[in-house]
């Protein structure tokens, strides 16, 4: 018996601008051929994609849907797809590829929990195919969003970021997240934010806890219950929490060694981060990825994110 052949994924790599990372692509020449492309491919960011003319297919692995003109597409970065016209067109669309968490940091504090948890599930949960006429709401945002972003007016990365939070509640609310009610954070939550915002850009560096405390102009102690009080564990956990999950998205989509991971996120032994792994996720490193991987049976090819379209194949 032949071996089963790999599915060939790409990885399309986007290069966003630090200070406003988002980018538009779009024009006459932004056309999908009709010719289904023998790969499936995922990206470093999320995608909004705006159908513009015509009709087509867009396949999530082994699942196919039917587009439509005034479809709005949201993809999320590590969902294999593909999309491609129907028989005879060549589908016009224009897309845009945001990190949405760092593109609407500025509007929230480190104590805004609830939020950077919904803004990771449009960062990994998405794919949706939204109708022009029962999401008129997300239609109007994306295409005002674009407008934006062609003209470039005085101000308009102020007003981007404003309609892309707008965009962002619309999204998670046609996902029907189903959250449990939490309690509100408590107002004294604020206090800590430096240390909640210098863990989230600083994960995978050495430092002491003592210098979260600085941050935060508290003495160690109290620091130290003061945090456990706000997030139910204390620093060091919440910073090893932090560590694995970024562990876990690089185990899901890429081919990384578990070693070379373990280091990538701030952790020096393999022996400490395989026990870290295996008490928050409930797995060891190895046997998480075998479960939750992307690339199960798969290759993975890495290119930098298209910045033209593609080349039409004639039939």
């Amino acid at each position: 018996m032949s071996k089963k052949k790999k599915t060939v994924i790409e990885f399309r790599d986007y290069d966003l601008p630090a200070h406003f990372p988002v980018l538009l692509l779009t024009g006459d020449h932004w056309r999908i051929s009709d010719v289904p492309s023998g790969r499936l491919h995922i990206h470093n960011c999320l995608e909004i994609g705006l159908c513009e003319t015509d009709s087509g297919t867009i396949k999530f692995e082994d699942t196919t849907y039917s587009f439509y003109a005034g479809d709005v597409t949201a993809i999320s970065c590590d969902i294999p797809h593909t999309t491609f016209s129907a028989p005879g067109t060549n589908s016009k669309w224009s897309y845009l590829f945001v990190d949405m968490g760092e593109l609407l940091h500025p509007f929230f504090s480190g104590a805004d929990l609830h939020n950077v948890e919904l803004f990771s599930f449009l960062d990994h949960h998405l794919n949706l195919i939204m109708g022009k006429i029962n999401y008129s709401v997300i239609y109007s945002i994306v295409t005002e969003i674009m407008e934006e972003m062609k003209k470039q007016e005085p101000g308009y990365e102020i007003a981007v970021r404003g309609l892309f939070l707008a965009l962002a509640t619309n999204l998670m609310r046609a996902a029907s997240l189903n959250h449990k009610k939490k309690d509100q954070t408590p107002e004294n939550a604020l206090v800590i934010a430096p240390a909640l915002d210098f863990i989230r850009y600083h994960f995978m560096e050495d430092f002491p806890m003592e210098q979260l405390a600085d941050l935060c102009s508290l003495s160690p102690a109290h620091f130290r219950r003061l945090f456990s009080s706000i997030m139910g564990n204390r620093p060091l956990e919440y910073l090893n929490t932090t560590r694995i999950r970024k562990a876990s998205d690089l185990l899901r989509m890429t081919e990384e060694s578990v070693l070379n991971i373990s280091e990538r996120v701030g952790f020096h032994s393999i022996s400490s981060f395989n026990r870290h792994f295996l008490a928050i996720m409930g797995e060891t490193p190895r046997d998480w990825r075998k479960q939750m991987s992307i690339l199960k049976d798969q290759s993975l090819f890495k290119y930098n994110g298209w910045m033209y379209a593609e080349v039409l194949k004639k039939k």
